[in-house]
């Protein structure tokens, strides 16, 4: 039975974090952490928000921030789906869910070309830490062929609204995009009225 009640505590932990005033490594580190207690468990993500898209990966908003500090989004990627090589421009946190997602990283050299790193494969319960100007450029896949994986994403901004960029490998020529999301739904973390009722 799905219950939301984990996505809803790890909002409220994560939110802690800003609390304490921490610096940016310290909020990623410790960050990591519950985003790895958090997918430990595939009992929470409500369905709306697990649902493949045929004709590309998409990326659903689970919270945002209402300073917008981070947000959390469930990446859902059909059968051997992937993005371009893109950035970021803001830190950021990967965990699987399920399934199995391919990230490849890509240094951009002098002629402004960029050239593909270290392909790592994550498995469900690990995570993975992005940061600008250290690992901030790669290219994300759905490293199964026959089913869907998901991933849950959280980012040291409204990730749907930042400016960024995907790039051209070869060229190294960049094209702005804003994402935005796949739904104009949220999950409601916080009506806690069937808990009421049960008890």
């Amino acid at each position: 039975m799905t219950s939301i009640v984990p996505l809803r505590e790890f909002v409220v932990r994560f939110t802690g974090l800003f609390a304490r005033d921490l610096p940016v490594d310290a909020v990623q580190k410790e960050g990591a952490v519950l985003l790895r207690e958090l997918v430990a468990h595939d009992n929470w993500l409500p369905e709306p928000f697990a649902q493949p898209n045929p004709e590309r990966y998409t990326q659903y908003l689970l919270h945002c921030d209402p300073l917008e500090r981070f947000s959390v989004v469930s990446f859902v990627w059909g059968p051997g789906q992937k993005t371009p090589l893109h950035d970021h421009r803001v830190w950021g946190l990967i965990g699987i869910l399920r399934g199995r997602e391919a990230e490849t990283q890509f240094a951009r050299g002098p002629n402004g070309r960029f050239e593909p790193r270290e392909t790592t494969v994550l498995t469900p319960g690990e995570v993975a830490i992005l940061t600008p100007e250290v690992n901030d450029y790669h290219q994300v896949a759905n490293a199964l062929a026959d089913q869907a994986s998901i991933s849950i994403h959280v980012y040291g901004a409204n990730i749907g609204a930042v400016s960024r960029a995907t790039y051209d490998p070869e060229s190294g020529r960049e094209k702005k995009f804003i994402s935005g999301y796949s739904s104009s739904e949220i999950p409601n973390l916080w009506d806690r009225s069937r808990a009421a009722e049960a008890a």
